[in-house]
């Protein structure tokens, strides 16, 4: 393990610093390994990526930082820490505290998580009550003010979900996220069901409100060509275990394992059509999608919906 190109898994000022963290799964045959020894940092602001093909151990990372992970899934080692908090040595009750208010997860078609029979208005509400003991007028005011944030109007909040298209309900889902100002927004195949125009609108929405309000993200896709777009850094799981972490620039241009240039393999039109910086206020792009992004902009501004 000690050659691996891990060199730029760390962080100078990190939100959250994971070590040697490790999962299990209790199975007839003993205990399996899902996640091996992974350690990582996140930085303040910063968008952290973690790709790897489907069933590598990427969705059970983001259910064990959040501590969401059920049986027979298990912590077998390591530790998280997410400010002065080990989330590990964390009671129930202190760790409940915690999620949604400080780390908030935005889960796979989570445009399906809404609650089919509650208004908008009503999920929102149910939250801030909740969690920021807000009134009803309290809780709307801030509602409507995190519509405005994703691009949907103001009177759709009395709304229900089937009302709203796929793209809508996930900015929705990105909303609530949002209402109770998170540090850390843990993002687990945010866009895989919407289609490649929505997906591309919904990431724009992610990296100018991350400008906005600096919260962290960690990103979580197998879709490698689509997270160099949005992230900072990149870590590349295989078989439980982190293979390589690097900036996306070199993760992309100068790939150093094997698996990492397997999975640039898939994608060979990125190399050639992409260019990537973290300059500005929107996420890195070819001339084409410059101008696609300009197009979506100027039809937010005129109210423009999916």
């Amino acid at each position: 393990m000690d050659n691996r190109p891990l060199n730029d898994a760390f962080h100078p000022d990190p939100i959250i610093r994971v070590r040697h963290l490790c999962v299990d799964y209790i199975t007839d045959n003993g205990d399996f390994e899902a996640v091996k020894s992974v350690s990582f940092d996140i930085g303040k602001g910063e968008i952290f990526g973690l790709a790897g093909e489907s069933g590598c151990g990427k969705s059970t990372i983001a259910f064990a930082l959040n501590r969401l992970h059920k049986p027979p899934a298990f912590i077998s080692g390591g530790s998280v820490h997410f400010d002065e908090h080990d989330l590990l040595k964390l009671s129930d009750n202190e760790i409940r505290a915690l999620r949604w208010s400080e780390i908030a997860m935005v889960f796979q078609s989570a445009m399906n998580s809404l609650n089919p029979v509650l208004s908008i208005k009503e999920q929102f509400c149910d939250v801030l009550r909740h969690h920021k003991g807000m009134s009803d007028a309290q809780a709307q005011d801030r509602a409507e003010k995190l519509l405005d944030l994703v691009n949907i109007p103001r009177e759709r909040l009395s709304e229900y979900p089937h009302q709203f298209s796929g793209g809508m309900r996930q900015r929705l889902v990105i909303a609530i996220a949002l209402s109770l100002n998170p540090k850390l927004i843990i993002m687990d195949e945010p866009t895989t069901a919407l289609d490649v125009v929505v997906q591309r609108e919904i990431l724009q929405q992610i990296y100018q409100l991350r400008e906005e309000f600096g919260f962290s993200i960690l990103f979580i896709t197998h879709d490698l060509a689509l997270m160099s777009q949005l992230c900072h850094r990149i870590a590349i799981m295989r078989h439980g275990e982190i293979v390589e972490v690097n900036t996306s620039e070199r993760i992309r241009n100068a790939p150093q394992h094997p698996y990492t240039k397997k999975l640039w393999a898939s994608f060979p039109n990125i190399h050639e059509t992409s260019t990537h910086h973290h300059q500005g206020d929107s996420v890195p792009r070819n001339a084409q999608e410059q101008q696609h992004f300009s197009s979506v902009k100027q039809n937010q501004q005129q109210g423009a919906s999916l």
